[in-house]
């Protein structure tokens, strides 16, 4: 199944203008984060305690932020959860009690200041600070891994230029997706986490997909140049990349709309990643790798244009 009966897109030529686009959506999301005061990380990396209640009649976070004002956690975050009646409480660990103490002075709170509408705790999660910050850095730890152990693969299997342009390929998805959950707001969990080391996998997927066809065209078309090479490899692989990143697009999307709250961050996550690797693979990968041989390797050729596969 193909869209495209072997276009022929001179991808090299119109690179500035997508390396433009990339820079600007990458200081698009670093001023979100810095709008924001820094990212909203979630429970899993905060510590603390979430409750998720559920009223039986309409009420508004006002009225509970009264109520948690008079046992001294008014600076609690209150969300809802996709309706005016059910809610998630995030409280920070008050000295002098437990976890299970403080949501029993919650309950007591909102059944003494709301007491004409009934409510369920659907949930209730806590979290110590310094799991939270233990989290924090093994995940940061599993990302920077990730993508070490991905550069080794591409330098032995391709060559080194290629390695790095894919990383960077990589880091380019992954701060995107970051940057649109900032922009939206969206918490930072360990969901989102694992939404981040699938993108890093599913856009060098596709980003091997094109530099194994790169290597393929420099052995079959030895005379031309690299930038025929680049711009051919591209367009024979662009309808299986194309393909692939929409059957992942349509699925995410899918659960985003009828997965719920709890899986949002998530799907919207794995939304954004599948457009980047698309975009990251077609306009990014070549194109980095053919103005990093031109500046600093154009006398050499590529040692995997000789490479067995």
């Amino acid at each position: 199944m193909q869209f495209f009966q072997l276009p022929h897109i001179d991808f090299i030529a119109i690179r500035k203008y997508f390396y433009g686009l990339s820079i600007s959506l990458m200081l698009l999301g670093i001023v979100s984060i810095i709008a924001h005061k820094g990212l909203n990380l979630g429970i899993d990396f905060k510590g603390g305690t979430a409750m998720a209640i559920r009223f039986e009649k309409e009420v508004t976070t006002h009225s509970i932020r009264l109520a948690l004002e008079k046992i001294g956690l008014g600076e609690s975050e209150i969300k809802t959860l996709g309706t005016s009646n059910e809610f998630l409480i995030y409280m920070k660990q008050q000295k002098g009690f437990s976890a299970s103490e403080v949501v029993k002075r919650v309950q007591t709170a909102l059944t003494e200041s709301i007491p004409d509408a009934k409510y369920e705790v659907r949930q209730v999660e806590t979290v110590g600070p310094k799991i939270g910050q233990e989290l924090r850095k093994n995940a940061m730890i599993a990302v920077v891994v990730s993508l070490l152990v991905i550069m080794f693969y591409l330098a032995w299997r391709f060559e080194f230029i290629f390695s790095a342009c894919g990383v960077l390929g990589l880091f380019h998805d992954t701060f995107l997706a970051l940057g649109v959950l900032s922009i939206f707001n969206f918490e930072i969990s360990m969901k989102e986490i694992a939404a981040f080391l699938t993108i890093v996998g599913y856009s060098i997927n596709d980003t091997i997909v094109v530099y194994d066809r790169i290597r393929e065209n420099m052995k079959i078309h030895r005379g031309d140049d690299l930038k025929s090479v680049i711009n051919r490899s591209v367009n024979e692989t662009l309808s299986r990349t194309i393909i692939t990143a929409l059957t992942v697009f349509l699925v995410v999307v899918i659960l985003f709309i009828f997965g719920g709250p709890v899986v949002k961050g998530f799907s919207l996550a794995m939304m954004v990643g599948a457009v980047t690797g698309c975009y990251s693979s077609i306009y990014l990968g070549g194109a980095l790798a053919y103005d990093w041989h031109m500046r600093h390797d154009v006398k050499r050729a590529f040692k995997m244009s000789k490479m067995k596969k």
